[in-house]
């Protein structure tokens, strides 16, 4: 009996310890963009389905040659599902939405993107301009799931912000008219 109690103690400590260093090293993507770069840190703890999501798309070069297709000044700027000739890229199944763990859509928070569904988040993503709490979950609907922030380059998010919009291509509202590519995305620690 003592040796399965000094095991499950060992055990424990260790599962503590993994803890505490993932804790200690959050999940960091980088976009590159053609308006500069900028660092998104990703919360695994409370957005693990959204993060998991996010940067399996990052690993697949998903992101690389789409454009932030949807830019509303004091709002937010959307990016990740579009080439820069307007071709909606394939997608894995969408996945459960996360909107209720406690993240609310500040300025410089990222979010998955969806439709009216509810859990119809894929691949798009969302960088709030301003605080939307009107994009957060209420008792009475689903909200949309922040899964991290921006902690570098807030500065090129607000110049992706501040380009002119209007219809191009297949959007018929807030595109930008000269869109802002992403050029390369890689999770910290990945080899370019």
């Amino acid at each position: 009996m003592r040796p399965l109690l000094a095991g499950l103690a060992l055990l424990c400590c260790a599962s503590h310890a993994l803890a505490q260093d993932s804790a200690a090293s959050p999940v960091r993507v980088r976009f590159e963009t053609t308006a500069g770069a900028f660092v998104i840190e990703l919360d695994a703890t409370r957005a693990p389905l959204s993060t998991a999501n996010f940067t399996q798309y990052v690993r697949d070069g998903h992101y690389e040659g789409t454009i932030f297709h949807r830019v509303v000044s004091n709002f937010v700027i959307q990016g990740g599902g579009y080439t820069l000739d307007g071709t909606e890229k394939p997608t894995r199944p969408p996945i459960p939405n996360e909107s209720g763990n406690g993240l609310s859509n500040r300025r410089g928070t990222v979010a998955m993107a969806r439709v009216g569904d509810p859990h119809s988040a894929s691949a798009q993503f969302y960088v709030n301009i301003v605080d939307n709490l009107s994009l957060d979950p209420s008792p009475s609907r689903w909200g949309y799931a922040v899964m991290g922030r921006v902690v570098e380059g807030m500065d090129v998010v607000d110049r992706i912000a501040n380009v002119a919009t209007g219809a191009r291509g297949p959007f018929t509202e807030d595109a930008p008219l000269e869109p802002t590519v992403i050029t390369r995305a890689l999770v910290a620690g990945q080899a370019p």
